[in-house]
């Protein structure tokens, strides 16, 4: 009988990755671990229960409606953190400012604690993102802005969490990434797509068409690019869009494809946060193989300015996001 490996067997195993860290970033990501089971078990009961389905009398800091299971889910992920006393801060995308926790703690989280919210009443795939830096500021100082403020390319680890079919935790320490199923009957994850890689060629692409109009031409003639017949296949691309960052992006990881959310008339600067979605995304992406740009820039190195900055963002198998920077920069 072949060997199972759990998350928390997984994470031990690999503690030498992090030879200063004398366990706290396995009890981080142990944090993670158990909110992420608290969260699945209550999207599963979404259809049973009324009083967690639908929106909440209230709008975040983006000014986007609440559903009832982001706040259930914020506070979830904030509780299971802050137990943990190695969290210094959170910024949540809930939260109009960052969230103070124990001084001495040595990382920091951003996170969407649910990403894709408005799908659970209709049942389709959501999930959770994060992201991991160590603080700049000084231990037993309360956390600054400045710790927020990191490019992506000095996380520590990013991952997401997607709920669907079944539960799955997906994340990467800067050694690959790696995939685990929950199993509900034992209560743990499972490593059940170890060294997770994009495919070489991939023929989807995802993005909401009916921004179409409000796009650059540089947009509107890459989608006509990926609509065109390829004369090696016979057959354009196909387009796949859920309306779900985390289950767009893990489809495209696992099938191949590009994932588009550019700037519009109406959202010049993106819609994406930079924090806590297109860094993280962009980190596993570059992990498995792949790429993030925001149509000119890579991802990881842009200087976050402000806690909520909005990015495009251009994700996925590095030939597909070249050829869309490609035809952006010449129109």
């Amino acid at each position: 009988m072949e060997k199972v490996t759990t998350l928390g067997e997984f994470i031990i195993e690999r503690q030498q990755d992090y030879p200063g860290s004398t366990g706290e970033f396995s009890r981080l990501l142990s944090a993670i671990r158990l909110a992420s089971k608290i969260v699945s078990h209550q999207i599963n009961k979404a259809g049973l229960l009324n009083d967690i389905l639908g929106a909440a009398e209230s709008e975040n800091i983006q000014g986007e409606q609440q559903q009832k299971l982001d706040i259930f889910a914020n506070n979830q992920f904030i509780k299971a953190l802050e137990k943990r006393k190695v969290i210094c801060g959170i910024a949540s995308e809930e939260n109009e400012d960052f969230i103070p926790l124990n001084k001495e703690g040595k990382y920091i989280v951003s996170m969407d604690p649910l990403d894709g919210s408005s799908n659970i009443d209709v049942n389709v795939s959501v999930g959770t993102i994060f992201s991991i830096y160590e603080r700049i500021s000084p231990q037993g100082q309360p956390v600054e802005l400045t710790d927020f403020l990191q490019e992506g390319n000095k996380q520590v680890a990013a991952g997401y969490v997607i709920y669907g079919s079944s539960t799955m935790l997906v994340y990467s320490t800067g050694n690959g990434v790696n995939g685990f199923t929950y199993d509900p009957g034992i209560g743990v994850f499972v490593l059940s797509h170890p060294n997770m890689k994009f495919p070489a060629t991939g023929k989807i692409y995802s993005m909401n068409e009916g921004n179409f109009f409000n796009c650059s031409v540089g947009v509107q003639n890459y989608i006509k690019y990926a609509q065109t017949i390829d004369k090696a296949t016979n057959r354009p691309f196909t387009g796949r869009y859920i309306g779900s960052l985390v289950a767009d992006f893990h489809r495209n990881l696992i099938k191949g494809g590009i994932y588009i959310y550019p700037a519009t008339q109406s959202a010049p600067n993106g819609k994406l946060r930079l924090l806590y979605e297109c860094n993280p995304i962009a980190y596993i992406a570059e992990q498995a193989g792949g790429t993030a740009s925001d149509g000119a820039t890579r991802i990881l190195d842009i200087k976050p300015t402000e806690l909520h900055q909005r990015v495009p963002l251009y994700t996925g198998i590095k030939s597909m996001v070249n050829k869309a920077e490609e035809i952006l920069k010449a129109n």
